[in-house]
């Protein structure tokens, strides 16, 4: 995630890219070929989208009380259809629907069960991205649920208010999974957020943006082939938010709170308005920043979260958009992998009086202050599908860490392919990226964070309530091509001085 401070990099990026690129546009024009690719590589709908379709908000899931006082949601993955476009009918995949699925929403120190059943034709899994919870409960590739049968975790929610979500894991067919549709929100609350003031009314707002990119068949389907060059995965040039096409947004009041959750399975949105307005960052994935960071830009790799707050006038009109991400490669990977892309992701349209909002408070949450004194470092070398030179294995625990300790993790990007590291069941502190202290926006709990090529980032990470020497964590990319190509590995949570067990079971839940 970057923010305005990167955007003197960007103009002088953007300044070597207009003196290069005419060169490769040029052969184009005469040749074809590789210049062809490269003329036709980027995709520019600035301007260009009539805003048309009121936004979808995903309905809050219902739950009801047990006897033990568990909160208890019902799930069920199904294939659907939904009609994007003025043709056919899209086959999706969703959950309680056609296409995505409700957002769930428990406060800190409830326990939560969620019954969820598979009626897809094939297994699959639902991970609960962000959330700290017992590795049996992670829904990673080890806990398959398979057609027609159903999966029950339960757990307590221990941790700060937050936008989390939930998407399947199943092992290789993550990708594939979640582009067809299955995805959806987890709010969690606790007293203290609740408190400041922000605006907190569901789907008014409070306004979930779950954006994906998707590419259409000429059938109207989703086409989930990989472009040429690049490596990354499916870029698409149409953006779906909370699975609408081309959405509008009626804002009624002063201040509306966007919670932004990149979707997609590769590529990596810079967020702001078209007209550069101003915004406040004030969450990112495990929770609310120490205090409000006013910016231009948030950028979010695949898995990413953000919480902005956007203040507009009466009968204002404003369009969110993605301005061309930094993604720190090279001209020629960034061109292939979506780093020339804008495009327009929703529009905010004001009515003529606009209810007041209180102004955003100094302070919002405590700062991540995890004492790293004597902490074990671990090094991530990301290449080549691989993770310290090795894909993963099933049946192979890389290593353990110790429950109640802190580890450094320090993750570095190897070479010019967009990359960024997911760890299952914590929250990190960010300590440094690429040698330098973390920017603003990445002042707060972290899940996934990008890794730009050759600047390592240095995150301390805390392991405390859970042990399981037989089930594992996961850590991966998490731009999902490259997860199905198993760039990805296991660990385990223990007590201290306990090895973990070299052949983790495979859990899969029959009928």
């Amino acid at each position: 995630m970057s923010g305005s401070s990167t955007r003197s990099r960007l103009t002088r990026r953007g300044l070597l890219k207009a003196a290069l690129v005419v060169v490769p546009a040029g052969l184009a024009a005469a040749t074809g070929g590789i210049g062809g690719l490269w003329a036709t590589a980027d995709v520019n709908t600035a301007g260009k989208t009539r805003f048309v379709n009121r936004l979808a908000v995903p309905p809050l899931a219902p739950s009801r009380r047990d006897r033990s006082g568990r909160r208890v949601y019902d799930l069920r993955a199904a294939v659907g259809s939904r009609r994007f476009r003025s043709g056919r009918a899209t086959v999706t995949w969703g959950v309680n629907g056609d296409y995505l699925g409700p957002t769930l929403r428990a406060a800190r120190g409830e326990k939560v069960l969620v019954n969820v059943r598979n009626e897809l034709g094939e297994p699959t899994t639902m991970h609960w991205h962000g959330m700290h919870l017992p590795a049996a409960m992670d829904g990673g590739p080890h806990q398959m649920i398979e057609p027609g049968a159903a999966w029950s975790p339960t757990w307590t929610i221990d941790q700060p208010a937050a936008t989390l979500w939930y998407h399947p894991h199943p092992h290789a067919r993550t990708a594939l999974h979640v582009y067809r549709g299955l995805a959806g929100l987890f709010i969690v609350d606790d007293p203290k957020a609740g408190t400041l003031g922000l605006p907190s009314r569901y789907g008014v707002d409070d306004v979930p943006v779950i954006v994906q990119d998707k590419k259409f068949t000429d059938t109207d389907q989703f086409s989930a082939e990989r472009p040429m060059m690049g490596g990354t995965g499916i870029l698409g040039d149409a953006i779906l938010v909370n699975g609408t096409l081309a959405p509008f947004h009626e804002v009624t009041t002063q201040r509306t709170r966007l919670r932004l959750l990149n979707a997609s399975t590769a590529r990596v949105y810079d967020f702001g308005f078209s007209d550069d307005r101003p915004f406040a960052l004030v969450g990112t994935d495990g929770g609310l920043l120490p205090a409000p960071f006013h910016t231009t830009r948030v950028q979010l790799s695949p898995g990413e979260r953000a919480e902005i707050v956007v203040t507009l006038r009466p009968t204002e009109r404003v369009t969110l958009r993605s301005y061309p991400p930094d993604l720190g490669t090279d001209l020629w990977n960034s061109r292939f992998t979506g780093g020339d892309d804008t495009l327009d992701i929703l529009e905010l349209c004001a009515g003529h009086v606009l209810g007041s909002s209180p102004a955003l408070p100094g302070v919002l949450a405590e700062r991540p202050d995890l004492e790293t004194a004597g902490a074990v470092t671990r090094s991530f070398e990301l290449g080549g599908h691989r993770i310290n030179g090795r894909r993963m294995d099933m049946s192979r625990i890389d290593f353990a860490v110790a429950k109640d300790t802190t580890e450094i993790w320090q993750i570095t990007n190897c070479g010019n392919t967009p990359h960024n590291f997911h760890v299952h069941d914590v929250q990190f502190q960010v300590l440094s990226v690429g040698g330098a202290d973390p920017t603003p926006e990445l002042s707060g709990w972290k899940d996934t964070v990008y890794v730009p090529p050759n600047a390592p980032v240095r995150i301390a990470v805390r392991f405390k309530d859970y042990t399981d020497p037989a089930v594992p964590y996961m850590y991966h990319c998490h731009l999902l091509y490259h997860e199905d190509q198993r760039m990805m590995g296991q660990f385990t949570v223990t007590d201290r001085g306990d090895a973990p067990k070299t052949s983790p079971s495979h859990g899969h839940h029959g009928a």
